[in-house]
């Protein structure tokens, strides 16, 4: 008798087994210099220049290398900061809370909870309700507008119900 492994779900539905090997690399291939820099090794881009910040469109904000709805663009606002900010999760269980040393400071740093990648940072400065910010770079997410397909690289069978 074979054992089998469940696969791991959000409450929301998403599958968020990490991908194999072979899956992370033919998604590796299609990112940018820029997006290879934020997502793979933790960059940050430029305050003030990610496409997505003055992006007011209704729909979900998705992790640019898997394709995991990260945010909702209802709970996106202007925080001033020059990045997207976002005061909640599409799924708490979407995003990965890991803490960062980096720059000699302790930060808290947001991943994909599926594929590892960098998104950016959340902060106890935001909005109410939750008083969140997560501040996250451009190049991280990709936007799909309400009415529209998922992305669905891994081949998963993402949607939105």
């Amino acid at each position: 008798m074979s054992e089998t492994t469940a696969i791991p779900r959000s409450a929301s539905g998403f599958d968020l087994a990490t991908p194999d090997p072979q899956e992370r690399n033919r998604l590796e291939a299609t990112l940018t210099r820029e997006e290879r820099d934020v997502l793979l090794h933790h960059g940050t881009e430029a305050p003030f220049c990610g496409g997505l910040l003055n992006n007011k469109e209704d729909g979900v904000y998705c992790c640019r290398l898997c394709g995991l709805p990260l945010f909702r663009a209802r709970t996106k606002f202007e925080s001033g900061t020059g990045w997207p900010s976002f005061w909640e999760p599409y799924d708490e269980a979407h995003v990965r809370r890991v803490s960062d040393n980096s720059y000699g400071m302790l930060r808290i740093e947001t991943r994909c909870a599926r594929c590892d990648s960098h998104q950016g940072h959340v902060f106890p400065d935001g909005p109410p309700p939750t008083g969140t910010r997560y501040c996250i770079n451009s190049v991280s997410l990709r936007f799909v507008p309400n009415g529209t397909p998922l992305p669905d690289p891994l081949g998963r069978g993402d949607t939105i119900a």
